[in-house]
């Protein structure tokens, strides 16, 4: 009897292994099965928007269907996750936002109870970007360590800019702050230009930017890089040098990099599906030559490496969001 009952039980167990297995491969194999949305929150035209358009062209191939990127910036990037999470939870609508934004989210608008991983499942990266430490031209300091002496000389007389209060960098300069143990006053612009342009007049004493943002500025040789946030200097600016070289922290990086979400209850198998895709397309030439412009860096991040890298900043973005006072709600 106990034999034939374990018999049943295991004929059980693979009939419904079976049937997911299925269920999974189905799952697959519909998908795409007409034109797929991306609702970012960046603008048309910005270095975002340009390369998600880049590698929707090579997803839209692949898939042969449309691929669609549908800008609704503002709203502090609810205006796209209100619209991304009330779509249908099969891969046809993908949220893409900023990851480090999204991470803190949770902590700057605590009324209104937003948990990413609530409303959405983790699909992938789009691309990661160093952050550099971002001076005049004009400024006597020739390093980091040069700029942390003159912060610990005169406590809350630096200035550092920001593209506005609970900004990616805001809330990284306000950890690397803490990291190096001096306090600065914090300078927020309405716009990344108005930003740069400040920083290369000294009216603002200095600012973290990505290579997107300050190359204007940078190429002009109205600033100059004191060091790259990155524990390894980069290939293509070998002469800048990592935060801990330049007589920064040792324990500090800091970095911006672009999220893609699908909305809560899709399937893990187009999850991953989507994550293969998008990994191959952002390997592709075409689209590798397009982000060595703007020192753009391939995250080949899983959905749960994805996960896990929100994950940590939400937490990381907790303390320094508490501990400064920061909220916008």
């Amino acid at each position: 009897m106990r034999t034939v009952l374990g018999g049943r039980v295991v004929s059980a167990l693979l009939l419904a292994a079976g049937g997911c297995l299925h269920a999974a491969a189905s799952a697959q194999a519909a998908f795409p099965s007409k034109p797929v949305t991306i609702i970012t929150t960046f603008s048309a035209g910005s270095g975002p928007d340009a390369m998600m358009r880049a590698v929707g062209e090579k997803l839209s191939a692949q898939w042969k269907t449309p691929v669609l990127v549908d800008n609704r910036p503002g709203g502090a990037g609810f205006i796209a996750i209100n619209a991304a999470r009330a779509a249908a939870p099969d891969g046809h609508t993908l949220l893409m936002h900023e990851g480090d934004a999204i991470s803190a989210l949770p902590h700057l608008f605590k009324s209104r109870r937003f948990r990413v991983f609530d409303a959405f499942e983790p699909v992938g990266v789009l691309y990661d970007t160093p952050f550099f430490v971002v001076v005049s031209s004009t400024s006597p300091w020739k390093n980091v360590g040069d700029l942390l002496a003159a912060a610990k000389a005169k406590p809350g007389a630096l200035t550092y800019g920001t593209w506005g209060v609970g900004s990616t960098a805001h809330l990284q300069s306000a950890l690397f702050e803490g990291k190096a143990g001096v306090r600065m006053l914090h300078v927020p612009y309405k716009e990344m230009g108005q930003l740069y342009t400040g920083v290369s007049t000294g009216e603002t004493d200095w600012a973290l930017g990505a290579m997107a943002s300050t190359q204007f500025a940078y190429q002009a040789g109205r600033v100059k890089y004191l060091a790259v946030t990155r524990a390894r200097r980069l290939p293509d600016m070998p002469d800048v040098p990592t935060l801990a070289e330049a007589g920064g922290p040792a324990n500090f990086e800091a970095s911006g990099f672009v999220a893609l979400l699908a909305p809560k209850g899709t399937p893990e198998p187009i999850c991953e599906r989507i994550n293969k895709d998008l990994l191959a397309a952002v390997a592709s030439p075409e689209v590798q030559a397009r982000f060595k412009t703007f020192n753009f860096e391939a995250a080949p991040w899983s959905p749960a490496q994805t996960r896990r890298a929100i994950e940590t900043r939400t937490a990381a973005y907790e303390q320094v969001i508490t501990s400064n006072g920061i909220r916008l709600d």
